[in-house]
């Protein structure tokens, strides 16, 4: 199933709607979706080396656009629909504490978790929720997230056919350890906000 998976992904490299389900991926992972555009950016760089420039520009942007519904979740939406979603990802004890250190660390937060695994949805749910200047917001969320994009496309554009067949040969090993990110980062905002 990894595998079908994968080679749908970099068969679809090449067909113009590919870049349009990498976007929409990028958006919603941003305010509601758990699934981080990776698992599309990687293996269509992979097979596109020479697009990886323009698939991290997608992602980029529209992980901002995203960031904007997380904020205006957090902001309009904050007593319905944002708070079941910090409770979905079981955070609601921890979202105070976050806001609170908005006061003194707001952009250093979210250029910092927006680099790191750590789910992005929170910080641009917790932006709004605590009513972080949204032009500042928008700003940090361009560095951090164009920042994590162009780093995966510098090393994979760079390195591609070296990374494709490591990938290739230990497909479920690098999906695992992908997979442990992911789930460290949902633990690191549980244990630590």
């Amino acid at each position: 199933m990894l595998r079908r998976i994968y080679d749908w992904c970099i068969d679809a490299a090449h067909k113009p709607y590919a870049l349009w389900i990498m976007a929409g991926v990028a958006f919603a992972e941003s305010s509601f979706f758990p699934v981080p555009p990776d698992v599309m950016l990687i293996p269509m760089s992979l097979a596109r080396p020479q697009a990886a420039w323009l698939y991290a520009t997608v992602c980029t942007v529209a992980s901002v656009l995203g960031g904007l519904l997380g904020y205006a979740i957090g902001a309009l939406l904050y007593d319905s629909l944002g708070h079941w979603l910090i409770d979905f990802y079981h955070l609601a004890d921890k979202v105070d504490g976050f806001r609170a250190s908005y006061a003194h660390w707001g952009a250093l937060i979210i250029i910092g978790k927006g680099l790191t695994p750590i789910p992005y949805k929170l910080v641009t749910i917790t932006s709004g929720f605590a009513g972080f200047n949204i032009w500042l917001f928008v700003v940090c969320s361009i560095i951090a997230r164009g920042t994590r994009f162009f780093v995966a496309a510098v090393l994979l554009n760079r390195y591609g056919d070296w990374i494709r067949v490591r990938i290739e040969k230990h497909l479920a090993l690098w999906v695992l350890l992908g997979a442990a990110v992911l789930v460290l980062g949902f633990a690191i905002v549980y244990w630590l906000l």
